[in-house]
């Protein structure tokens, strides 16, 4: 990065922005990252992960390291990271299909014992039962191509980002320096050091950010692992930290690790409440993560109020899925740099602040 000695000039404008030009401006950013969201994902992932390795590539390089050879080891690093997580996945629905036999013994026993129940007490024959399910798997089955195609494209459609996430973090820290000349070139003379300080700050932005998910990881292990010690589930802290790791994969990673849990207690116990038990502890605390563990953990190191988190990540989910919930927020992070030293979006930087710019100024 280009180092100023001039001191950072706040962006200045006179110009008032009207209610409709604002609107426009928000639905047209919408549809551009709605729709081009193919590549503003993995580019996305590849800038945070950019921002996040640049010092560490820069240190290597300040000990005579090659600057290729410092940026691959770093890309390396971080592959050999996500795919320990994704070993992980595996290795535990690989344990899952270990104890499916004994699974499906139990849950044939308990679909005939539901059977004999709905005979006895409502009076369901057997015949009308099997009719039900009939009925119901042919339903299922009509819709199982469209299921099966929708199911094709999302995987293609992450292969697609798994595997230009490296390749784009690569080129953006091998040409750092052409892009933050260009970055400085958008700008007049006077504001280089405003744009520096901005790019600065972002990388500390996105250290904390990370941070933050260590944190939001950590606690919502811990209460896994409570839930499951309560409910008397073998081996809780085990559990209830692998389905914390395995949360950085969205949606995918809590139901694979959820499977085994299930199935362990399903076994030890046999009774159908423990493993409603499972599910019901990872679905309070996912929910407790989602809305008040994750937006208060990361908003309080991004200095960015509880209220916005919560708002940006129902947006990013809208717009982006479980990828927009991640992203989102170092997203917001840097448009509060950019209103804190713009005169005109002071009223954004207020309302995206946590207040404590406030407090310490009394």
């Amino acid at each position: 990065m280009i180092q100023s000695s001039k001191t950072p000039v706040p962006f200045q404008s006179n110009r008032k922005y009207s209610v409709l030009e604002i609107l426009q401006f928000i639905v047209l950013s919408c549809l551009i990252l709605y729709f081009g969201k193919t590549l503003f994902i993995p580019l996305s992932f590849s800038l945070l992960i950019s921002f996040i390795l640049y010092p560490i590539c820069k240190w290597m390089e300040t000990k005579n390291i090659n600057k290729g050879i410092a940026i691959v080891s770093c890309i390396l690093g971080v592959t050999l990271l996500l795919g320990s997580v994704i070993y992980l996945l595996f290795a535990q629905f690989s344990e899952f299909l270990n104890e499916w036999q004994s699974l499906r013994a139990k849950l044939t026993d308990t679909i005939n014992q539901l059977s004999v129940f709905l005979f006895e007490r409502l009076d369901i024959s057997v015949e009308k039962q099997s009719e039900f399910i009939k009925n119901t798997l042919d339903n299922s089955g009509s819709q199982a191509f469209s299921i099966l195609r929708n199911t094709a494209y999302s995987l293609s459609e992450s292969l697609f980002i798994l595997l230009m996430i490296p390749v784009f973090s690569a080129l953006i820290l091998y040409h750092r320096q052409m892009l933050s000349n260009a970055l400085y070139e958008l700008f007049p003379p006077e504001r280089k050091g405003t744009i520096h300080e901005i790019l600065v700050e972002t990388i500390h932005a996105y250290y904390n950010f990370i941070k933050g998910m260590l944190m939001v990881y950590l606690i919502v292990g811990l209460l896994n692992s409570v839930g499951l010690l309560i409910i008397g589930v073998p081996h809780p802290f085990l559990f209830g930290f692998i389905a914390s790791i395995l949360t950085f994969i969205p949606y995918v990673g809590i139901m694979i690790s959820s499977l085994l849990p299930i199935a362990v207690s399903w076994i030890t116990y046999n009774s159908i409440w423990y493993p409603l038990g499972v599910i019901l502890v990872f679905s309070i605390v996912q929910a407790l993560e989602a809305y008040i563990i994750f937006p208060f953990a990361v908003g309080s190191r991004l200095k960015i109020n509880t209220l916005v988190i919560i708002i940006v990540v129902i947006v990013g989910g809208i717009l982006w899925g479980a990828a927009g919930m991640i992203l989102f927020i170092p997203f917001i992070s840097i448009v509060k740099l950019i209103a804190d030293r713009t005169p005109s979006l002071k009223t954004l930087s207020v309302l995206l602040g946590d207040g404590e710019q406030k407090k310490s100024s009394k």
